[in-house]
């Protein structure tokens, strides 16, 4: 009788002992689950009009390309005047004023206390992790807008034009390069006393003569 009771009590404390290691291990299966989710979680934005993507967004001269309004970006990294950007397979910044883009929200850290038969457990903090760990650039300078910029330069008209990546023939080069930014290669000939010149693009050339743009195209490829 004492042998069925001492084996009866030695199958009870086994059973209790697997049960608590499997809800254990239930536990940080979805802790995992819940911190990967929070990994893969993306910030996109969606232009509101079409705006130059820089390289840098303290040289406005580092112009990429140019966004066509109604396009939705990845974004990686934001401040209260740019967004650090994905598109296309290029990186960069455009002004956060041309896009549609809400911060998320940060929500309190969950606590999970897990307890292993009656030794005391920390209680690990489930906390929104970020895409990648790439670090938030912090401009220390006083950021001058683009438009500002163009404004000083050309008088509001013509900046509003330029702002909008606009081309038109008579241009300068060096309307061109503020509204499009600098052309990937540049073919240049020399005949006599003119300079003809050809700025090629990603998706377009551009045709100088003398400083002023001539004529314009698709890159055939």
């Amino acid at each position: 009788m004492m042998k069925r009771f001492l084996f009866s009590l030695i199958s009870l404390m086994i059973f209790v002992g697997l049960q608590g290691q499997a809800d254990k291990t239930g536990v940080l299966q979805e802790l995992e689950k819940n911190t990967h989710g929070s990994e893969e979680a993306l910030l996109t934005a969606t232009l509101k009009s079409a705006s130059r993507l820089f390289g840098d967004p303290n040289d406005l001269t580092s112009v990429i390309l140019v966004i066509p309004s109604g396009a939705v970006v990845e974004v990686l990294e934001y401040d209260p005047d740019y967004l650090y950007v994905f598109y296309e397979d290029y990186e960069g910044y455009i002004v956060r004023q041309h896009a549609n883009f809400e911060e998320p929200r940060v929500n309190a850290p969950v606590q999970v206390q897990v307890q292993v038969q009656t030794q005391p457990q920390p209680q690990p903090q489930l906390q929104a992790q970020p895409r990648d760990d790439r670090p938030v650039q912090q401009t220390q300078k006083e950021v001058i807008s683009r438009f500002a910029y163009l404004e000083g330069k050309y008088g509001s008209a013509m900046a509003a034009r330029l702002d909008a990546g606009k081309i038109w023939k008579g241009m300068t080069k060096d309307m061109v390069q503020d509204s499009w930014g600098t052309p990937q290669k540049i073919n240049r000939v020399i005949s006599g006393n003119i300079i003809k010149e050809e700025w090629i693009y990603r998706n377009s050339w551009l045709y100088f003569e003398n400083d002023n743009l001539v004529e314009w195209g698709p890159v055939r490829r």
